[in-house]
């Protein structure tokens, strides 16, 4: 048993020392490193901005589609810019939407196998590309004044539970999370309520007043602006 593992190891790194493999992992570093500079240097010229989420296969013309477009619009003319992967769906829907009047335009693309490729909505001078998904993440977060979740899948559900963690435990500031989409995210929201929360109490009744769900543009607005009527905008940490 242990010649096994043995030959599967030399197996495994057949073609390299170990010299190689250590020199590899520390140009490693180096590219995460350009990618955090980047983000870093490009987002911080933007101003305040809401990231915008939810599946890249939700066709134009859709019901969220639409109500994507009509959401960015409304955030950039309240003075917000606004942030997505980058990507098609709903993401292209809100580049797309905050565009349209003149509005910042974020994309923070990732290369993918499938799904993946910048929309044609994106300000030229604001496109990021990133190879790393945690760089990426971390740049969602920190300069999002608020978060608003259409209906998407492990991605943006992942997106989701990152912020609401980082928020519990006040690794962030508090900022605003909007679920659009009752139809789509109730389930989920009365499963928290009645399973995590007062089933098993494995969350508090604070937690659960960090989400607003609606199906209405101008309610998800709303709640940011009332947010920041009472909060200073700035970076979450």
């Amino acid at each position: 048993m242990v010649k096994e593992i043995k030959d599967k190891i030399e197996e495994a790194f057949e073609d390299k020392r170990w010299s190689e493999i250590k020199a590899e992992s520390s140009w490693q570093i180096f590219k995460i490193m350009s990618e955090f500079v980047e983000g870093f240097d490009k987002l911080n010229k933007i101003g305040p901005c809401v990231t915008m989420f939810g599946s890249a296969r939700t066709a134009e013309g859709t019901q969220y589609y639409d109500l994507a477009v009509d959401i960015a619009h409304r955030l950039t003319k309240a003075g917000y810019g606004v942030i997505t992967g980058g990507g098609p769906g709903i993401m292209e829907a809100a580049n797309k939407g905050a565009q349209q009047d003149g509005g910042k335009s974020v994309g923070l693309n990732i290369d993918l196998p499938f799904e993946q490729h910048p929309n044609a909505y994106i300000d030229a001078d604001k496109l990021i590309n990133f190879n790393y998904f945690f760089v990426r993440k971390v740049m969602f977060v920190k300069y999002a004044q608020g978060f608003i979740v259409l209906p998407g899948g492990f991605g943006t559900m992942d997106e989701l539970f990152e912020a609401l963690t980082l928020i519990q435990t006040q690794k962030i500031g508090k900022f605003p999370i909007v679920l659009v989409g009752i139809d789509y995210w109730g389930g989920l929201i009365k499963w928290m309520e009645d399973t995590v929360l007062t089933g098993y109490n494995n969350v508090g009744p604070d937690d659960m007043k960090l989400l607003l769900l609606t199906d209405s543009a101008e309610d998800a607005v709303q709640h940011i602006n009332k947010f920041y009527g009472k909060y200073l905008l700035s970076p979450n940490f």
